[in-house]
């Protein structure tokens, strides 16, 4: 049987809460593994953050997480810090494998019937390159909308933590996704943003017409599985699973929620 020290854990980072829908995967792919949940909220939200600051941020916390903890794999579960980053990530630190996550373009472009597909993300996943390449490359042949929304990062956020929103303010973050277009409807919209997923039966509830709202988390916790070892006989190391916050002053309701997800602060 392996020993528990055997088993690196799983680092997990978003921007903030929102990763919490990839881990919720990755447990159930990966439940020999350990998980260490880093939020970066001192710097949330990154979709108003200058590309340079926010790169440079990025890999310096990095250089703190992986020497301090070891993990045997990162995954980045917040679509503007790996499209702006993992590049740089990789090159940085060349010796730990990392996981990324990126807007759901080609799954999109593969299932709609309408060609008519919406991705809604933070205005930094918007604006990067990265996201216009993964529409070149794999969805030419469909009609594509970013919707870089200001307020739904935080909005969702503060719905995780059971804070009430209304239905008017959250209709109006996912109104420009829904397109008609000679007779056609918008049928996919893809949530490029980890936070997102927490909100879809409220999306659900309130668009004028139904879609599929692709959420990655799955597939993401798909890749990590690919990635990580499966160790024969391994068990799941008791000290690992939990929380790391940069501000380290989570509130409250958010160490509620945390330990609802069985992470230690």
């Amino acid at each position: 049987m392996a020993a528990t020290n055997d088993l690196k854990p799983v680092l997990m980072f978003d921007s903030g809460i929102g990763g919490l829908t990839v881990l919720r995967e990755a447990r159930v792919l990966m439940p020999e593994r350990g998980f260490i949940y880093v939020a970066d909220d001192a710097g949330f939200p990154y979709g108003g953050w200058e590309e340079e600051a926010l790169t440079a941020r990025i890999l310096s916390q990095f250089e703190r997480l992986l020497n301090d903890y070891q993990p045997e794999i990162a995954i980045i579960a917040c679509n503007t810090a790996f499209t702006l980053a993992g590049a740089a990530l990789r090159e940085r630190f060349p010796e730990m494998t990392f996981v990324g996550t990126v807007p759901a373009i080609k799954p999109a472009a593969e299932r709609t019937r309408s060609g008519l597909v919406s991705v809604l993300a933070t205005p930094g996943t918007v604006k990067r390159a990265y996201t216009r390449d993964l529409i070149q490359s794999f969805a030419t042949q469909c009609h594509v909308r970013l919707v870089g929304s200001e307020n739904l990062a935080r909005m969702a956020e503060a719905y995780i933590r059971g804070e009430t929103l209304s239905d008017d303010s959250v209709l109006a973050e996912i109104m420009p996704c829904f397109v008609e277009k000679d007779g056609r409807k918008t049928d996919i919209v893809v949530l490029a943003c980890t936070h997102y997923p927490f909100m879809a039966n409220l999306f659900r509830r309130l668009a004028p017409w139904p879609v599929d709202w692709l959420d990655p988390a799955e597939a993401i916790a798909r890749q990590a599985r690919r990635k990580v070892p499966l160790l024969e006989g391994a068990q799941h190391p008791g000290e690992f699973d939990f929380a790391v916050f940069t501000s380290g002053n989570p509130d409250f309701a958010t160490q509620r929620l945390m330990q609802g997800f069985g992470l230690r602060i």
